[in-house]
């Protein structure tokens, strides 16, 4: 099965590096939506106050892929949404932009969710954006307590993008 490969750097400020690698060929990712995860990235770290001299690798993949990654990292068997891969604090250089890390996206389930939540897929996909981008800053929704600060930061960002968060 041939797969199409996209890496492209994007800039959406004079200094964050965005890297988007589209590893699936279950839909197109329309220019709309790259450019309001774009958008959805820089709001976070404006929300944080996390510097925007940052760089995140994003990568879109298929359902086998997502749950060979959850097996092999999560030891759990199953697909899901989305995974975020912060980088750990070895791994961090004193120069250059700020390594957050990776965000995982499965398309086929993100196309799943918008259906099943009825809103859009791009809604869906800005959404498991959000999310992932507060897991790299180092939020979990674990304990109930953790979880409604971060759905209550994810709600924040949605709503300065215009985007419903239900």
């Amino acid at each position: 099965m041939l797969m199409k490969i996209m890496i492209e750097i994007k800039k959406v400020s004079s200094f964050m590096n965005i890297l988007i690698d589209d590893r699936q060929s279950v839909r197109e990712i329309e220019e709309s939506i790259i450019k309001n995860i774009e958008i959805a990235i820089g709001e976070v770290l404006k929300y944080e106050k996390e510097s925007m001299d940052s760089e995140i690798s994003i990568s879109f993949v298929e359902k086998e892929e997502i749950k060979e990654l959850n097996r092999e990292y999560r030891n759990i068997d199953e697909v899901t949404d989305v995974l975020s891969f912060p980088i750990e604090d070895e791994f961090l250089l004193t120069q250059g932009p700020k390594l957050l890390g990776d965000v995982i996206i499965s398309v086929e389930k993100a196309k799943e969710q918008s259906i099943e939540y009825n809103h859009s897929f791009e809604r869906e996909m800005v959404y498991l954006t959000v999310h992932s981008i507060f897991h790299l800053l180092g939020y979990d929704h674990i304990d109930e307590k953790d979880k409604q600060i971060m759905r209550r930061k994810e709600k924040d960002i949605m709503n300065t993008l215009n985007i419903k968060c239900e």
